[in-house]
């Protein structure tokens, strides 16, 4: 078997005469020639600490990847910050981007022949993003996650970027001072790496861990560790086993695989976001997996990690315990996850897991089954006359199961924001922010910066929040996302009004208005159809071609 035959297109054919003088002008010699070209898409770009170490990242692997007989291809791909755009108008670019970097990774290994691929990642959109191009590809692929951010630390606590918001709910409550606001802001992010707790990248990082698309450990290894750099030296070995084994994407993740996946978030108490990745994940893959699945893994997988946002923990204090390779065993132990997986090593899940130490239970950020935080997972599927089409709740049991409540509603986020600084946010309110979903937002924006004034200002177990928008990873609180229709498609969030009484239950997995169908119907006679935000550019064609949030906001439709 050929081992360059996408290369060899423009490496091996005579007539292609300038295609082998490109090649020699960028060093290769005429053996090199003859070797499988491996594209090392690299998300690193210096303006956000998650993916600022990807490039130097990529330049180890690289050499790794020469040192086996192979030509390694470093080019880049964009990031958008969701840290940084937060709260703010570039937030609307945050999911389109997962898009641009699955069609533009696709786009160059296609275009430049190259036989296999290596993806380095590292903020939240990153992974989803990467994945779906290696699946679309379907050529030998290893996905290399750059790792967490280690805790910041102020005042003997340790921190993260989620602080930071939560400080700013604290101060404009009279919580704390300016300067108290400024040296948490000052120490929360101390460097390199993704977001710390179970937020979108380290669940995302996870759940392809699980799947079997990147090496052991890699979920886990902390950006700025010796691990990492020792796992970005194994590259190269294992992406030329891949070859030789022809081993791809498709061969690796299957619906059991996505299973596994969805089961290891239950158990960790990943991000809401993960809902929409996966569903996006799983089209690429042309396998049926749908957000009812979602609810089917929920309610018989407990969720076990103590982790933030609601818990204590952080991802670093997960890889101290031995990282998810022992949280995997101890799922395969207790026949949580399915072990006949095949992975990126050419082995089984269950074959990669047989020399990692049990967990013991000596330690506080993983609980054992016996002992979950809840027996059924966080991630509940609601429907009702608000989500006809479904909506994602993120209910870990600390919020309780069931709020009933008089809306306050507000038709953006920068209205909801304002709102809830100037105090118009009670005890027992639900908070509806609309006209944020993938069409409205555009973009479907996180309301993050809401969400964390919420829990700053101390109302967290006080008020619920339900939007067509999503939330960050670092969203805690009884919240609802992705109401589906959403309000630009005239769906029932539209015609909420203010004190309306929405009734929210985690246990029957509803989510209702509160009024008469005829006072419904009624509204949604009168109501009138908002014109797009945008009129042209990215967001503009983006309103154009996405799905709804229950179909993973794919723009492949």
């Amino acid at each position: 078997m050929s081992l360059n035959k996408y290369s060899k297109a423009v490496t091996q054919d005579p007539t292609q005469p300038a295609a082998k003088a490109m090649l020699h002008a960028i060093g290769l010699t005429t053996k090199d020639l003859s070797k499988p070209f491996v594209g090392i898409a690299s998300t690193g770009y210096e303006g956000n600490p998650c993916n600022m170490h990807l490039n130097d990242l990529s330049k180890n692997i690289k050499d790794g990847i020469n040192k086996n007989e192979l030509i390694g291809l470093i080019f880049n791909t964009i990031g958008v910050s969701d840290g940084i755009s937060m709260g703010t108008q570039g937030m609307r670019y945050s999911l389109p981007s997962r898009d641009i970097i699955a069609d533009s990774i696709e786009t160059v290994v296609q275009a430049m022949a190259y036989d296999s691929l290596i993806t380095v990642v590292g903020c939240d959109k990153n992974m989803p993003g990467a994945l779906i191009s290696m699946l679309r590809l379907n050529r030998p692929s290893i996905l290399v996650y750059g790792g967490t951010i280690a805790p910041g630390c102020h005042k003997g606590k340790k921190l993260d970027v989620v602080s930071a918001f939560e400080a700013w709910g604290e101060k404009v409550s009279g919580k704390i001072d300016e300067n108290e606001f400024s040296n948490i802001i000052k120490n929360a992010c101390p460097g390199a790496g993704a977001c710390g707790g179970m937020y979108t990248a380290n669940t995302m990082s996870s759940a392809i861990e699980a799947m079997g698309m990147s090496l052991p450990y890699n979920s886990s290894n902390p950006a700025t560790s010796s691990q990492k750099t020792k796992e970005c030296d194994l590259v190269g070995k294992a992406i030329f086993n891949l070859i030789n084994l022809d081993l791809k994407p498709l061969d690796i993740v299957t619906k059991e695989s996505i299973k596994n996946a969805v089961r290891l978030i239950t158990v960790l108490g990943g991000s809401t976001n993960a809902v929409l990745h996966m569903l996006a994940i799983a089209k690429s893959a042309n396998i049926n997996f749908t957000i009812d699945d979602f609810q089917k893994i929920s309610e018989k997988t407990p969720f076990l990690a103590d982790l933030k946002p609601s818990g204590k923990f952080l991802m670093e204090d997960l890889h101290d315990v031995g990282g998810v390779p022992a949280v995997m065993k101890y799922m395969l132990e207790n026949n949580l996850l399915n072990g006949d997986c095949m992975t990126v090593t050419g082995k089984t899940i269950k074959e990669n897991l047989e020399d990692v130490k049990s967990l013991d239970f000596n330690q506080n950020v993983i609980k054992p089954i016996s002992e979950p935080i809840k027996d059924s997972g966080h991630i509940r599927i609601l429907y009702g006359n608000i989500a006809t089409k479904g909506s994602v709740a993120k209910i870990t049991g600390k919020e309780g199961l069931k709020f009933s409540g008089k809306a306050i509603v507000f038709d953006s986020e920068q209205e909801a924001n304002d709102g809830i600084k100037n105090g118009l946010v009670k005890k027992g309110n639900v908070v509806v922010i609309r006209y944020v979903g993938p069409k409205g937002g555009p973009g479907m924006p996180e309301m993050l910066k809401p969400t964390s004034a919420i829990m700053g200002c101390g109302l967290g177990k006080e008020v619920a929040l339900i939007t067509d928008g999503r939330f960050s990873g670092g969203t805690h609180g009884f919240v609802v996302g992705h109401i589906c229709p959403e309000a630009q498609d005239g769906g029932n969030i539209a015609l909420i009004k203010n004190n309306d009484n929405i009734i929210i239950d985690a246990i029957t997995n509803s989510i209702s208005l509160d009024i008469l169908e005829e006072e419904l119907t009624k509204r949604k006679n009168n109501w009138i159809k908002p014109e797009l935000k945008f009129k042209n550019g990215i967001l503009y064609k983006y309103c154009k071609n996405v799905s709804n949030a229950s179909k993973g906001c794919v723009t492949d439709n």
